[in-house]
């Protein structure tokens, strides 16, 4: 009797690793052989403009509305914007310095340490990335505000 329990222990073993297999195998397979879930995933990465038009940020990150303030009008968006994901500090660091310069942002000055800050100016507008890494999370601040009158002089002339 043991002998028997056995045997059909092990072909209903066999039976559900066949159909476990069966159902992980995607039949959704585009033309050049990814998977549908693989080109959404991508998509799904994309960087994306949020409160600020001509900052992006990663898609990964999460906005935080209690950390932040955007005071947008007709052609001024400034304040302050939080956002939070599980990326990487030098990552999210290089993601910036890129693709702000993209976006015509020049940078003035960073310090990249455990909490890294990031100093960008264009004409008429300054802007402020402070990236902190914390417990189980990598924050982002991005300040913009709009230049006070002939405010870029030089530094310590």
């Amino acid at each position: 009797m043991t002998k028997q329990r056995f045997m059909i222990f092990i072909v209903f073993g066999a039976m559900a690793l066949f159909t476990t297999s069966c159902a992980t195998t995607d039949s959704n397979t585009t033309a050049g052989g990814t998977s549908q879930a693989a080109v959404q995933k991508d998509q799904g990465s994309t960087p994306i403009y949020r409160e600020f038009g001509d900052v992006l940020v990663p898609s990964e990150m999460d906005f935080v509305s209690d950390s932040s303030f955007v005071y947008l009008t007709s052609g001024l968006a400034a304040g302050v914007m939080t956002i939070k994901g599980r990326v990487d500090t030098d990552s999210l660091f290089s993601f910036f310095q890129n693709n702000m310069a993209k976006d015509n942002w020049k940078i003035v000055t960073y310090f990249k340490s455990p909490r890294s800050f990031m100093l960008f100016r264009k004409e008429t507008r300054w802007s402020v990335i402070n990236i902190t890494e914390k417990t189980f999370y990598t924050y982002a601040e991005i300040w913009v505000a709009p230049a006070v009158g002939d405010a870029y002089t030089g530094l310590l002339k």
